[in-house]
């Protein structure tokens, strides 16, 4: 059994994924989120301005989700899907793309890709979740299914938006 090179591994990349010198964290080089990250077991109340304890019903669905956005691009995708795990719906686009995100940057590539395309079921045109879906497709190797999402993406919303930069230059990055 190798849990431990997995576990070290997972780590690593969770913190690759979000060091200065990968700030995107490899999903998408946005700033989308505004919330500010608490220490741990706390999340941000954009209302008081101040960090809560992270509890089931202390914030609406929407601010936990971006909640553990955040956490995941700061390396904390464990605190993030503890997070996740305190919606009173989980089962939303949103929901499901950052359960992926967290769990793909602690190196379970194809769970996070089972609730991105969860995501991509609830909200086909949903941009982020097809780049982040382009992106786990290139970890794996998969290209030609990377370009798919990069074609979709391009239908969405064209070759200016960031999803599609972002996953196009992933692409490109796999290819040389």
């Amino acid at each position: 059994m190798k849990i431990l090179p997995n576990l070290a591994m997972a780590f690593w990349l969770c913190l690759i994924a979000a060091s200065p010198a990968f700030a995107d964290g490899g999903g998408g080089g946005d700033d989308r989120s505004s919330i500010k990250t608490c220490g741990s077991g706390e999340v941000w109340d954009n209302k008081s301005q101040k960090c809560v304890k992270a509890e089931n019903g202390v914030l609406p669905d929407k601010a936990l989700a971006e909640n553990a956005f955040a956490l995941a691009k700061d390396e904390r995708c464990e605190e993030a899907l503890a997070v996740l795990d305190l919606l009173q719906d989980p089962n939303t686009a949103v929901a499901l793309n950052y359960r992926g995100y967290a769990t793909r940057k602690l190196g379970r590539i194809e769970e996070g890709i089972g609730y991105y395309l969860k995501s991509v079921a609830l909200d086909p045109d949903y941009a982020q979740v097809r780049e982040y879906l382009g992106e786990a497709y290139v970890q794996k190797g998969d290209i030609a299914a990377a370009m798919a999402q990069l074609q979709v993406i391009e239908r969405i919303c064209g070759t200016s938006c960031e999803e599609y930069t972002d996953l196009a230059e992933a692409i490109a990055d796999a290819r040389s």
